[in-house]
C-alpha cells in the first residue's frame, strides 16, 4: 500500500494573526467607489487609504504608529477634483506618494515626517496627459522617479517625475480596451498587462513592443489580473466560463498552456495577487471576501502549491501590502496586510511559527532596499538593473527624509501652473493665502468684541 508523502516546506504552517483592537485604525470612512484597486498603500512609515470625500477626491495618510480612533476632522490629501482611484508609495522615498483620479490627472505628493497637520492641497507635481480617468499608478521598482499610469482612455504613460514629462506612451493600438492591471518585472525591463479584450500582454515599454501575449488565459468574462513572479513566469487570476474563480501560472516563453491552473470557488470578487519574491509566496485577496489564500511557487511540477487560508468574519473592501523592510523580523513575520473594512483598517500579520528568537536567515534573504539602482535617464537609455538588496539581520533603519526634486525648467506644459524656480508663488496660491488671512482677521475681530463685552460685564458687577 503506497502512502502519500506530504511535501516539505518551511511555509506549510504560516498563519495569519489579526491585530488587537487598539492596534487598528478605527472610524475611517473607506471609499465607496466601485473600482478594483486595493484602496490602500503602506510603507515602513505611513499607511494611506482612499476615503470618502465630499466635493472631490481625498485619501488619508497616517503614521504607522498612530493607531486607535482617527479624528473625523483629520487632515487629508485633497487636491483632486474627483474621486481618487489608486495610490502608490514610491519605493525609493517613503515620504512620496502618487495618486490617480477620475479627474484624469496623476498627482505626486510629499508627506512630512510625522504625518499631516493641515490638509494637503498642493502636490509637488501634477501630471496631465490622460483624457479619461486614471485607475492605475505604479512606480518603477529600480529606476528613480519613474512612474507609470494607466487610464480608461486605454493609454499607458510612463513619466519622469523629476521633469513632469511623459517620456513613453503606449497608445490604444496596444490596448484596444480598458486596462485591468499593470505590473513591472523585478528589474523593470518589462511590464505585464491584462485588458478587457481578454488578452494578457508582456511589453517592453521603452520600445513599445509586445514581447508575448496570451489570448483568453481564463475563459470567463470577468476581469483578469496578472503579475510577474519568479524565473520569468507570470501568475494570473480570473474566472472560468462557469464563473468559478481561478489562479494560473504561466511560463512567458511558452504561453500555449498553463504550468498550473487551479479552480478556487464561485465568489464574484476580483482576486488581487500580491507576490513576495523573497519567499516565492503569492497571496490572493478578493474584494468582498473575508479570506486571504496563499500559495508557494516552486521550480518543479506542479509549480503552484496551495499552503493555507486566513479567514475572518468581516469582508474586505480593500487591501494594502507592507514591503519586507517594514516587517518585524524578530517575530518571524513574513508578510503584513492592511485590511480595509467599511470604517476600519486592520493589520494582519503572516507569521512562520518558530521557537527561536534569533534572526532566521532562511526566512529573510537580502531584500529590496530603499535606494534606486538606476536614474531615470539610465533606464530610458536602455540599462536594466535588479533592486539594490539589503540585509534585515539587524533590523531596518529608515534613511533620513529625502526631498523630491522636480526640475521646473524642463517642464513641457503638462503640469499645472506652479511656483517658478525663483520661489515666487503662483496667483492661485497667493489668492488662497489672502482669503485665509481675511478669515483669520475676522476671527480676531470677533474674539476682541467678545473680550470687550466680558470686561464690561465684570466691571458692572
Amino acid at each position: 500500500m503506497s502512502r502519500q508523502v506530504v511535501r516539505s516546506s518551511k511555509f506549510r504552517h504560516v498563519f495569519g494573526q489579526p491585530a488587537k483592537a487598539d492596534q487598528c485604525y478605527e472610524d475611517v470612512r473607506v471609499s465607496q467607489t466601485t473600482w478594483d484597486s486595493g484602496f490602500c498603500a503602506v510603507n515602513p512609515k505611513f499607511v494611506a487609504l482612499i476615503c470618502e470625500a465630499s466635493g472631490g477626491g481625498a485619501f488619508l495618510v497616517l503614521p504607522l504608529g498612530k493607531t486607535g480612533r482617527v479624528d473625523k476632522n483629520a487632515p487629508t490629501v485633497c487636491g483632486h477634483t474627483a474621486p481618487v482611484l489608486d495610490i502608490a508609495w514610491c519605493p525609493h522615498n517613503d515620504n512620496v506618494i502618487a495618486s490617480g483620479s477620475e479627474d484624469c490627472t496623476v498627482m505626486v505628493w510629499e508627506i512630512p515626517d510625522g504625518g499631516l497637520t493641515l490638509p494637503l492641497r498642493e502636490p509637488v507635481i501634477t501630471l496631465e496627459g490622460h483624457t479619461k480617468r486614471v485607475g492605475i499608478v505604479t512606480w518603477h521598482p529600480t529606476a528613480q522617479n519613474v512612474l507609470l499610469s494607466a487610464g480608461c482612455d486605454n493609454v499607458i504613460l510612463v513619466w519622469d517625475v523629476g521633469t513632469g514629462v511623459a517620456v513613453l506612451t503606449l497608445g490604444p493600438d496596444v490596448h484596444p480596451d480598458t486596462i485591468y492591471s499593470v505590473d513591472w518585472s523585478r528589474d523593470g525591463a518589462l511590464i505585464c498587462t491584462s485588458c478587457r479584450d481578454k488578452r494578457v500582454r508582456i511589453i517592453e515599454p521603452r520600445k513599445g513592443t509586445v514581447v508575448a501575449e496570451k489570448d483568453r488565459p481564463h475563459e470567463g468574462t470577468r476581469p483578469v489580473r496578472a503579475v510577474f513572479v519568479s524565473d520569468g513566469k507570470i501568475l494570473t487570476t480570473g474566472f472560468s466560463r462557469m464563473s468559478e474563480r481561478q489562479v494560473a501560472l504561466w511560463d512567458t516563453k511558452h504561453l500555449e498552456d498553463p504550468l498550473s491552473l487551479q479552480e478556487l470557488d464561485t465568489s464574484s470578487g476580483v482576486l488581487l495577487p500580491f507576490f513576495d519574491p523573497d519567499t516565492n509566496i503569492v497571496y490572493l485577496c478578493g474584494k468582498g471576501d473575508s479570506s486571504i489564500r496563499y500559495f508557494e511557487i516552486t521550480s518543479e511540477a506542479p509549480f503552484l502549491h496551495y499552503l493555507s487560508m486566513f479567514s475572518s468574519k468581516e469582508s474586505q473592501r480593500g487591501m494594502g501590502y507592507m514591503p519586507k523592510r517594514g516587517l518585524e523580523v524578530n517575530k518571524c513575520e513574513i508578510a503584513r496586510f492592511y485590511k480595509l473594512h467599511e470604517r476600519r483598517c486592520e493589520p494582519i500579520a503572516m507569521t512562520v511559527p518558530r521557537k527561536s528568537d534569533l534572526f532566521q536567515e532562511d526566512l529573510y534573504p537580502p531584500t529590496a532596499g530603499p535606494d534606486p539602482a538606476l536614474t531615470a535617464e539610465e533606464w530610458l537609455g536602455g540599462r536594466d538593473a535588479g533592486p539594490l538588496l539589503i540585509s534585515l539581520k539587524d533590523g531596518y533603519v529608515p534613511p533620513k527624509s529625502r526631498e523630491l526634486r522636480v526640475n521646473r525648467g524642463l517642464d513641457t506644459g503638462r503640469r499645472r501652473a506652479a511656483p517658478e524656480a525663483s520661489g515666487t508663488p503662483s496667483s492661485d496660491v497667493v489668492s488662497r493665502l489672502e482669503e485665509e488671512i481675511r478669515k483669520l482677521q475676522a476671527t480676531v475681530q470677533e474674539l476682541q468684541k467678545r473680550l470687550d463685552r466680558l470686561e464690561e460685564t465684570v466691571q458692572a458687577k
